[in-house]
């Protein structure tokens, strides 16, 4: 059955919430409709359209992290998705993460540390140091300076043409025709 996308009460995307959670966040009064499916949820003596698009009507304050998480995803994001040895882009499939340091060699699990290794560079550099191996960082690894933005994960192939005004807003809008 849909789900039910939620915006704060600046209409900003917070998370994907299911059909009956919708329901009860509007029955509580917490909530406005912004946007229905065409289908209806009846009860013993009420029926309600669908929603498809809630905002809440109270602000609610995101946990704001001090920094970006430290990930694998992160780490891709980083590097933009280069091999930090070689240079070169690689799909997801084909990139993994090295210690520049070794942990046996006293290097850590840290930002300062670890890099995007494609597998052909990570497997030559092995257990060693760059030098060791005679490989040269691209770049020198550093916490990232971005701030995250409030991510929402979509586990369905296809988003409501309802969301769509709310979910991309860092998409580039197609040209108007004529």
């Amino acid at each position: 059955m849909e789900r039910t996308l939620l915006l704060n009460a600046t209409y900003e995307p917070l998370r994907i919430i299911p059909w009956q959670k919708a329901i009860t966040l509007l029955c509580q009064g917490k909530v406005e409709v912004v946007a229905v499916y065409d289908r209806e949820i009846h009860g013993v003596s009420v029926t309600f359209r669908l929603p498809s698009v809630l905002r809440l009507l109270r602000f609610i304050r995101v946990r704001s992290h001090h920094g970006v998480k430290f990930s694998r995803a992160n780490i891709f994001a980083r590097d933009g998705h280069r091999c930090q040895y070689c240079g070169r882009r690689h799909s997801l499939e084909d990139l993994t993460f090295d210690h520049v340091i070794p942990i046996a060699k006293g290097g850590g699990k840290s930002w300062e540390n670890i890099v995007t290794a494609c597998m052909e560079c990570n497997r030559r550099k092995g257990g060693r140091t760059p030098e060791d191996a005679g490989l040269r960082l691209v770049r020198k690894p550093d916490r990232p300076r971005w701030r995250p933005v409030v991510t929402i994960t979509l586990g369905i192939k296809q988003t409501p043409e309802s969301w769509r005004d709310y979910l991309y807003w860092n998409v580039e809008l197609d040209a108007e025709p004529g």
